[in-house]
């Protein structure tokens, strides 16, 4: 079976989308969000009264060689902002240009971000570099999953041939907390145990109690899951090859962290009940 391919410009989209989010009137406001090129937001809702909720929008047709998208956000003090997405993005099969993904996420003193997008799905065949950093505060909070599904799974398909590079960063006052490097290349899988679907989840400030409770809710997952606890960073590790068990799993685990970390209920965002 062909994966599909889709028509590539050599330049693609040169696409960037600047967010700042402001704390006025006792809730967060979302003051500028200024793009260029098919990366937008929906209106932001307010389901729990103070807490911004924003839907980011990649291209809506999937993002293809040549492409290069930038989105950074920057949270000042005191801003609660959960963002996600309404679907997954999906990286075509390309002739030989690559596409870029960078996302910087800056926290100021005492905000908290919710980042949680759909997963990414790489087509046979995508060639894709992406690279998200968070930087924080000692005095933020930091909630964040990251959900790789290579090839398509569901139709038998593997990520037989292509290359991925995966970078995620956390930084803490311009000092390294993480730095995680995935490259794939060639159907060369090893790396993830032939897995599809690849996750990482971020908590900060994490302690030695909730990594138990963690751990306890990786059970679902089998072997091939595991977390850490690094200077007030909890970092979550999977592979599976059950996109179901996936997101049941890292729902699961956000639904935990959120009250201890937020002093909040969970509050599901609307499009994930769609």
């Amino acid at each position: 079976m062909h994966s599909t391919v889709l028509p590539e410009n050599k330049k693609g989209w040169q696409a960037t989308l600047d967010l700042h989010f402001q704390h006025r009137g006792g809730k967060t406001v979302l003051t500028s969000a200024r793009h260029v090129g098919p990366l937008t937001v929906q209106r932001p809702f307010y389901p729990e009264d103070d807490t911004c909720h924003l839907y980011l929008l990649h291209p809506p047709g999937g993002i293809v060689g040549g492409d290069e998208l930038t989105i950074r956000a920057a949270l000042d003090s005191g801003c609660h902002t959960l963002i996600t997405m309404p679907g997954a993005s999906k990286f075509y099969r390309s002739s030989g240009a690559q596409a870029h993904l960078h996302q910087r996420l800056t926290l100021a003193e005492r905000s908290t971000l919710e980042w949680l997008p759909q997963d990414a799905i790489f087509f046979p065949g995508a060639r894709a570099r992406l690279h998200t950093a968070f930087h924080l505060c000692p005095s933020s909070t930091l909630l964040a999953w990251d959900l790789l599904c290579l090839g398509r799974p569901v139709i038998g398909e593997s990520f037989s041939h292509g290359a991925l590079s995966n970078r995620l960063e956390v930084w803490m006052d311009d000092a390294p907390l993480l730095i995680e490097r995935l490259h794939l290349a060639d159907g060369r899988l090893a790396s993830v145990a032939q897995y599809p679907w690849v996750g990482t989840l971020l908590f900060y400030p994490a302690s030695e109690a909730l990594l138990d409770g963690v751990r306890e809710r990786l059970t679902t997952l089998g072997n091939y899951a595991g977390a850490t606890l690094t200077d007030g960073l909890l970092t979550v590790r999977f592979l599976s090859d059950d996109n179901l068990l996936c997101q049941r799993a890292m729902r699961d685990i956000w639904q935990f962290m959120r009250p201890h970390l937020t002093g909040k209920s969970p509050v599901l965002p609307r499009i994930w009940l769609t």
